[in-house]
């Protein structure tokens, strides 16, 4: 069973690695996702400063998979900021291939981040931040689950 957001924090760096790296891409996604960034992970903090950085920084990321875009949601108000470009493509982590948010052609402020995502859970996606190709950060993506009828 895969694990949840809830989970995910409670996860070392070792352990958040392992699981990005023997998961598959997944599909591209489409939609808004509440973003979850996993900082100190392994530690007591990793929650807290999730819940801050929820509240005050990063909201999530909205995907437009058929422009291949991504515009990521920032501050208190949830404005939409910092746009890159999606592609499928090899990790800098372990070269397999992931999902690449690309901002370095569509960002002035951010041009410098590259973010990578592979799919852990039907609706839940582990990432992991670059800042010129060095780790920074894993984060996790978590879209609504599809409307049943």
């Amino acid at each position: 069973m895969a694990p949840d957001v809830n989970q995910l924090l409670q996860m070392s760096q070792s352990q958040l690695d392992a699981l990005f790296t023997s998961s598959p891409p997944g599909p591209i996604p489409d939609g808004e996702a509440q973003g979850t960034a996993i900082i100190a992970p392994g530690t007591k903090f990793s929650r807290e400063l999730a819940e801050f950085i929820g509240v005050f920084g990063w909201k999530g990321k909205t995907f437009d998979a058929k422009r291949s875009a991504i515009t990521n949601q920032i501050s208190f108000f949830g404005l939409k900021a910092i746009i890159g470009k999606i592609y499928e493509g090899p990790s800098v982590f372990d070269h397999k291939q992931c999902i690449v948010l690309d901002y370095s052609e569509t960002s002035l402020i951010a041009g410098w981040l590259r973010d990578e995502i592979r799919q852990i859970g039907q609706d839940l996606y582990l990432g992991k931040a670059y800042g010129h190709q060095s780790p920074l950060m894993h984060f996790a993506l978590q879209f609504p689950a599809p409307a049943t009828a």
